[in-house]
């Protein structure tokens, strides 16, 4: 069971305010089934093939496919060790994390690549709507909107000012 789920005040404490029970929004049960996710293995081999030559060398694209594998994974903290660990063991943690600082791959291309797969996914001849949230952060309370709330940009709650974009 997820500790965002642990009904226990401990488990609470160890959260950030915004996950703990009783804050003024209610975290929303995630119930998925077997059923649901069957295949699901196959599916992100073929979305990470699509990347394989935006890698110079196979060391950072497997790095990459272990990375991916662990940011869906039940890990806890979603940074390289704690990744590397569960989805290699403790002997790949150094490369991972040289694969992430050091390793070449040609960004420009994986960009290409992602609007290509989104404008299949989506795309419309006529063009395609788009609504997106994002966060600013703010010192005072001079502009409108600004409180302390999540703030997706920095990945925690603070003073901020909080827009919704149409493009």
């Amino acid at each position: 069971m997820c500790p965002c789920q642990l009904k226990n005040k401990e488990a609470d404490e160890r959260l950030p305010e915004s996950r703990q029970n009783g804050y003024l929004y209610e975290i929303p049960e995630y119930l998925v089934e077997k059923r649901e996710v069957e295949g699901f293995v196959h599916e992100l081999t073929v979305f990470h093939r699509k990347f394989a030559a935006c890698f110079v060398r196979s060391e950072p694209r497997d790095s990459f496919y272990q990375d991916l594998v662990g940011q869906l994974s039940s890990v806890e903290r979603k940074s390289i060790e704690p990744i590397a660990v569960h989805t290699c063991g403790t002997q790949k943690v150094r490369s991972m994390q040289r694969s992430v600082s050091d390793a070449v791959w040609n960004e420009p291309h994986m960009t290409s690549i992602h609007q290509g797969m989104v404008a299949e996914e989506l795309g419309e001849p006529d063009g395609v709507v788009m609504f997106d949230e994002s966060g600013f952060v703010k010192q005072g309370a001079h502009s409108a909107g600004v409180a302390r709330q999540y703030c997706g940009r920095i990945g925690k709650v603070e003073t901020c000012q909080v827009g919704v974009f149409m493009g």
